[in-house]
């Protein structure tokens, strides 16, 4: 079954993954490609920072975590693998760069242990560290295996650099298991330019067609020697299919005692070959963007999948963000594993499959919390990450805490839709998972006012006191004039009672996350239902 895991790739892909069961992999790891190239390089300062990713912060440190990783290398790699990293840290040194490059080989040699032998891997970077990753991929894959150099132009230059040419490209570096790998060229379609220029020539009934040379560049081949419309050459084809084409009006001799050419109609031409240099794909834009930072286009995605795996394969992406690889897959009728370290992801991801395929996707969620005992387990592993956990249940938006003074006393928002041609009303929430009492719900009736919203929402991982369900009646109600009808201006639910499907009483016109495009069973993507509209 189609599966998204919560937690770190490595131990998933150790734990759960079997060896050569994966026929093809992408993935593009969390990297700082906006910092220059002399900070990347600045040594550690000492401080206890272990390399880590938190939602939308694309940072490796050099800390204990790093180190233990490369002596973890050292003690389990393959020698040349441990050559190698040896001699990148004794070089470089160690700082992020390597804590990069150290975290990115231990993860690469569980990858490789689970490619099918028929599999390609498509590794996503900038060109700040290709270098590197690819004397990685290099030792771990074998040079041998090693495909390609992808250049994908993601966005037009930018003319503010001063000192530097502006890149405008990203690095898909492409390897194998073996030689003997599943590949499909791709075609696109021809420049309008060069359909004008080549196919010059209509036939009668206005298809439109080329001229293309029938000699054979190879001079010694007797077989393929002789006389035809007068003309002695080295042909390309056989007498028997020259006289085939000949007759089926392909074959065109525009003078008496002129080399025959052969007639290449346009609405037979598969396009053009797609090589490694990938500009006519551009970044996630309009309807498709859903406001993730990295987000890759879908269009770049189903490239990959359709090039290197067949219907039915197994796609993994162990970094999925926010989930374009597994909604390729889903598209193109292949099955696909997920993987992130944030709950705030896979509450996206979820989200977007649901959007794109409605009830028409099957998977399962692994390492989330399904009950109260590990929701509180991992409320004391992690607060922010039972927060964003909690938020998602009711698809809630994380409030942006990064900027000082954020919070306020807000964890998340929802918009819900009211009023047509009004704009979306805002709910703020809250979420608490120690211990709770009846002043927080005046806290939170005060910040609905400062905010301007219409309701409050408190998630509570504790049962509420009667005195705070007392508090919560006497903050009024919610009139809706698009519903007709009063909702409790503040409301409880606690985690117990999300997971039973208890949920907050508003509006249920939810538009809080951008939506993705809904997609047809046959593959072909269908209107975006937008905000107030029947997607029933």
């Amino acid at each position: 079954m189609n599966r998204l895991y919560y937690g770190d790739n490595l131990d998933i892909l150790r734990e759960h993954i079997p060896d050569e069961s994966v026929d093809l992999i992408y993935l593009d790891p969390p990297f700082n490609s906006n910092r220059s190239y002399n900070v990347l390089f600045r040594e550690a300062n000492g401080r206890a920072a272990d390399s880590q990713i938190t939602a939308f912060d694309d940072t490796w440190h050099w800390g204990p975590a790093a180190e233990q990783t490369l002596r973890e290398i050292a003690l389990r790699a393959d020698p040349h693998i441990v050559d190698m990293m040896q001699a990148i840290v004794s070089f470089v040194g160690r700082n992020d760069v390597t804590a990069y490059l150290v975290m990115m080989t231990v993860r690469l040699i569980e990858l490789h242990r689970v490619l099918k032998p028929t599999g390609s891997l498509y590794l996503h970077c900038d060109p700040t560290s290709s270098h590197y990753l690819k004397v990685v991929m290099d030792t771990v894959f074998g040079a041998r295996n090693y495909r390609n150099e992808i250049s994908w132009r993601r966005s037009n230059p930018k003319s503010h650099m001063r000192v530097n040419f502006p890149n405008c490209r990203d690095v898909i570096l492409r390897y194998s298991r073996s030689d003997e790998v599943i590949f499909h060229p791709i075609y696109t379609e021809h420049d309008p330019e060069y359909v004008s220029k080549a196919y010059r020539y209509t036939d009668e009934s206005g298809r439109r067609y080329r001229l293309l040379p029938l000699l054979n560049p190879n001079d010694d081949r007797p077989n393929l020697t002789y006389e035809f419309l007068s003309v002695t050459r080295v042909w390309r084809w056989t007498r028997e299919r020259m006289e085939k084409a000949y007759a089926d009006g392909l074959v065109v001799q525009l003078r008496p005692g002129a080399v025959p050419q052969y007639k290449k109609y346009l609405d037979e031409s598969r396009g053009r070959t797609a090589t490694d240099d990938w500009h006519d794909i551009g970044q996630a834009s309009g309807n498709e963007a859903l406001g993730y930072p990295t987000q890759k286009p879908l269009a770049l995605l189903e490239r990959i999948i359709q090039a290197s795996s067949n219907p039915g394969d197994l796609v993994l992406d162990p970094f999925c963000g926010c989930g374009t690889t597994i909604c390729a897959a889903q598209k193109l009728k292949r099955r696909w594993i997920g993987m992130d370290i944030t709950h705030l992801a896979i509450a996206l991801m979820r989200q977007r499959l649901d959007d794109m395929f409605g009830e028409g996707v099957e998977y399962e969620v692994i390492g989330q919390p399904a009950d109260v005992a590990s929701a509180e387990a991992l409320a004391r592993q992690d607060r922010f990450q039972f927060e964003w956990w909690a938020l998602s249940l009711i698809k809630a938006r994380p409030a942006d805490k990064q900027k000082k003074g954020a919070d306020r006393g807000v964890d998340g928002v929802l918009f819900f839709i009211d009023e047509a041609r009004k704009g979306a009303k805002k709910v703020v929430v809250q979420v608490k998972s120690g211990h709770v009492q009846a002043s927080y719900i005046r806290d939170l009736s005060r910040v609905v006012e400062r905010e301007k919203a219409a309701m409050g929402f408190l998630i509570s991982l504790e049962r509420p006191t009667r005195p705070m369900l007392d508090e919560a009646l006497t903050m009024g109600y919610y009139r809706s004039p698009g519903w007709n009808r009063d909702y409790p201006r503040i409301q409880i639910r606690t985690i117990e009672q999300l997971l039973a499907g208890q949920w907050f009483d508003y509006p249920q016109a939810n538009v809080t996350l951008a939506q993705a495009e809904r997609v047809k069973s046959e593959g072909e993507q269908a209107q975006l239902f937008g905000p107030g509209a029947d997607s029933s």
